[in-house]
């Protein structure tokens, strides 16, 4: 699957509650809903879990008020890379950083759960890249 990375920098070809990878394994849902409860503290049921990707017209989306996606297409930009406020409050509440998530937890991180649960997400670093990429055209 082509890397499809979201407004916010999110890697929706990635994650488990993207409709082609729920069409691929329909377990995850079940399997996400774990990890984001365990990673995030989100408690969000198996069968509400399916997102068509924000960057789909009309779509189906897990966080329908996304404040960062509404203010993005609003703007007319592709990312949070390319605001001139970039970082906002709204990409803030957003923004995912491995390291944060590890010295938060007592216990080890396996490999297996960062790759499904957590690098999805992982956008500080993509949206850096993103930005220092359209800085250099």
């Amino acid at each position: 699957m082509k890397e499809m990375i979201s407004h916010c920098g999110y890697r929706c070809d990635l994650c488990l509650a993207y409709k082609p990878n729920i069409e691929a394994d329909p377990e995850n849902p079940r399997r996400l809903s774990g990890g984001w409860r365990r990673y995030f503290g989100l408690r969000i049921p198996p069968e509400n879990i399916i997102c068509d990707g924000c960057l789909a017209k009309d779509p189906q989306l897990i966080d329908k008020n996304c404040p960062v996606r509404l203010c993005v297409i609003e703007k007319g930009i592709s990312t949070c890379a390319e605001c001139t406020a970039y970082i906002c409050e709204k990409l803030e509440e957003l923004l995912v950083v491995f390291e944060d998530i590890r010295k938060q937890r007592e216990d080890p991180i396996p490999d297996e759960d960062r790759r499904l649960f957590i690098f999805p997400y992982e956008n500080r670093d993509r949206l850096e890249i993103l930005r220092r990429s359209s800085s250099e055209k």
